[in-house]
């Protein structure tokens, strides 16, 4: 009998070790619960289009934007657990979102496994060149003198908490305008329509770099490369204002270890890349450092509380 269990188990590990040595066989979807040129989207494409070379298969970006990220999670969720169909899942996805809606059509602990850090990045202020303000202070005396009669774009539930912290420190009441995404609320801002936008150093860097917008602040500790001659929001005088953007690729609940493992070891070949860092950091983004899953998952769990906690005082919800 007991020779028969052994049998059994190492047949048991010698499939896990073939499957993970055949994945990946066929393109891998990986979805991005965002409108393309968001922050999510732009790291997303720069990390697999090398991840297909490091793995050699096709690593496929598919972008399923809606409801917060709610959408696309959800249909990773309830995805085959064989590794093909992966998230870029986020700070709204997995920490901000259980707060924010009443429900969610998927459970962010514990329908998913961690696969990879990607990184974070910097949320700036950002304002038209010709705005009367131009540091963090000077906004805030404006908005104090005259409460709500500036409007500020808020492209995504990440910018929304955001600005609640922004002005539950500051005590600057602006009037938020919600958007869908990104490139509308740019265009708005560009085009007079909305003074101020929350968005990621992302989405907005090439329109700084440009002079179609400008930068009054970011929402690190430390100043983002890509902005090394403009203070942080904690350097402007909202002392220990530290609340960033992340992605983190998440697999369904129930992938094989052996796959999560290929995925990490590949992804973190990937980062670790000197043009793949530089590409990232030129646009605004921190890439991670080869996390293991684990330590990935203990991230996770402490931005959770972190932001959840943020939205539960506030009292945020979802419109």
């Amino acid at each position: 009998m007991l020779a028969r269990v052994i049998a059994i188990l190492a047949g048991a590990a010698l499939c896990g070790a073939a499957f993970a040595q055949a994945y990946p066989g066929r393109p891998v979807r990986v979805i991005v619960p965002f409108a393309p040129g968001q922050g999510a989207d732009v790291a997303a494409r720069a990390v697999a289009q090398k991840l297909s070379d490091q793995l050699k298969a096709s690593f496929v970006i598919d972008n399923r934007p809606g409801a917060g990220g709610n959408i696309g999670a959800e249909l990773v969720a309830k995805a085959p657990a064989d590794g093909y169909t992966l998230l870029v899942g986020s700070n709204g996805t997995h920490a901000a979102n259980a707060a924010l809606y009443a429900s969610l059509p998927f459970d962010p602990e514990k329908d998913f496994v961690a696969v990879s850090y990607i990184g974070s990045v910097a949320m700036v202020l950002v304002a038209a060149p010709s705005f009367p303000a131009a540091t963090v202070s000077e906004l805030v005396q404006m908005a104090k003198d005259k409460p709500a009669t500036l409007n500020i774009a808020i492209p995504s539930s990440t910018a929304r908490v955001v600005y609640e912290l922004f002005r539950q420190l500051s005590g600057a009441e602006l009037y938020p305008v919600t958007y869908k995404a990104s490139g509308q609320a740019m265009s708005d801002l560009m085009g007079g329509q909305v003074q101020l936008s929350i968005d990621t150093l992302i989405a907005a860097a090439p329109h700084i770099g440009s002079g179609k917008l400008k930068a009054l602040g970011s929402s690190s500790l430390k100043r983002p490369a890509a902005l090394a001659g403009v203070p942080t929001l904690a350097e402007s005088g909202l002392q220990r204002f530290d609340l960033v953007a992340w992605n983190v690729w998440f697999a369904p609940r129930g992938t094989p270890p052996e796959v999560i493992a290929t995925l990490n070891a590949g992804i973190s070949a990937v980062l670790a890349s000197a043009d793949v860092q530089q590409r990232l950091r030129q646009l605004g983004y921190e890439p991670g450092a080869g996390e293991n899953p684990a330590r990935v998952a203990e991230f996770v769990d402490a931005e959770s509380r972190k932001w959840g906690g943020l939205i539960r005082r506030a009292g945020i919800k979802a419109e």
